[in-house]
């Protein structure tokens, strides 16, 4: 297939910035989590609930795309509202303070980011269990039904583990990157089964670390590869790998196996196992994920650059092509929408909706393909 032109790219890269515009105009109290695919109006959660990070994230990334220092003023004042999370008792305050303060330091040695992603980094490592040798979901994740501190899941690596080595590297405490790096070692052996599938979750004693069992609460059954599982594998461990080579072998299981397993069209179901595929709902937002993450892994492992990249042009290519208002001449929805994302298919969540973490991978893959982005610095 061609590769993906500049022309599409930059014209992508405008739709989504003018989604970032409307939702600062419509902004009142919250930080925007899943939006109606048609309106584009948001759900909002005040506090920024386990996602509100890809939102600053967006508003780091459409600065470096705009130059516009009105951007990065709009991701330092929502950094500010991110600040109270630091103590919240989640794994996901690394999905917070990577995505939402971390970056903006990495990208525009923003100050206030800096400070505000060191404090979220030290008392995130305050969570850790050495017996089990990794972060726990924590007792306020508030998006998943199975929490609490003898709880894991693979949504615990991206962010966390980038988040504690670089704030160790910022401060000069080894500590912080030998903790990263147990915890993603650690999730690698529970979460990533021998075929290069990924389970979701897995239950430990508290008190000895022992496994108790793996499975996955938000797919199909405890046994199925849930899309954004995978994808978050993919995403996390090729953060961790450019930190840590140790880490590369891991990224191309659980990459390949995405690769091998990709539907033809290019966009991903919410579940690799749904019996109801091909009528299965797709998962915009795990398919933005995984492209994300490949084009980590393409600059990781030469070996397998073409493959990587390819897919993730072919991916890029049908989100921005059949999800991605306007989708065709005679779309009336507002601009830079993308659709079809699956937030939470069993409880019937969201199911066809835009996500702002698909909207953030996206504009990310979107700033890597366009050269504006080396996708391994975040």
């Amino acid at each position: 297939m061609a590769r993906l032109e500049s022309r599409s790219t930059a014209e992508a890269l405008a739709r989504l910035a003018t989604r970032v515009e409307t939702t600062l105009a419509s902004d009142e109290h919250g930080f925007p989590h899943y939006a109606d695919q048609n309106t584009g109006s948001w759900s909002r959660s005040p506090a920024g609930d386990w996602c509100g990070g890809f939102w600053v994230g967006m508003l780091w990334l459409t600065a470096l795309v705009t130059g516009e220092d009105r951007h990065r003023r709009a991701a330092r004042a929502w950094v500010e509202r991110l600040r109270p999370r630091r103590g919240s008792d989640t794994v996901y305050r690394g999905l917070l303070f990577w995505h939402g303060a971390a970056i903006g330091a990495l990208l525009h040695g923003d100050h206030t980011a800096r400070e505000v992603a060191l404090e979220g980094a030290l008392a995130l490592a305050r969570l850790y269990n050495p017996r089990a040798r990794l972060i726990p979901l924590g007792d306020e994740t508030g998006a998943m039904p199975h929490a609490g501190r003898d709880e894991a899941s693979i949504g615990g690596v991206p962010g966390t583990t980038p988040l504690l080595i670089w704030a160790g590297r910022e401060i000069g405490d080894e500590g912080l990157e030998q903790m990263a790096v147990a915890h993603a070692s650690r999730h690698a052996e529970i979460c990533v089964r021998a075929d290069g599938s990924v389970n979701q979750s897995a239950s430990f004693d508290v008190g000895t670390g022992k496994l108790r069992r793996r499975y996955t609460h938000n797919g199909v059954g405890d046994d199925s590869t849930w899309a954004r599982a995978q994808a978050w594998a993919m995403a996390g461990f090729a953060q961790a790998a450019r930190w840590q080579p140790r880490f590369r072998e891991v990224v191309v299981q659980v990459s390949d196996w995405w690769v091998d397993h990709l539907p033809d069209d290019g966009v991903a179901f919410w579940d690799f196992d749904d019996p109801e595929i091909p009528n299965a709902n797709r998962d915009t937002s795990a398919t933005a994920i995984a492209a994300a993450a490949l084009l980590k892994a393409a600059r990781l492992i030469p070996e397998r650059e073409h493959r990587y990249r390819e897919t993730a042009e072919r991916m890029v290519r049908a989100l921005i092509d059949r999800h991605l208002t306007p989708v065709g001449g005679e779309d009336p929805r507002p601009p830079g929408i993308l659709t079809d994302g699956c937030y939470d298919r069993r409880t019937g969540l969201a199911t066809r909706n835009e996500l702002i973490w698909g909207d953030y991978y996206l504009l990310e893959t979107l700033c890597a393909l366009d050269e504006r982005l080396d996708p391994v610095l975040v």
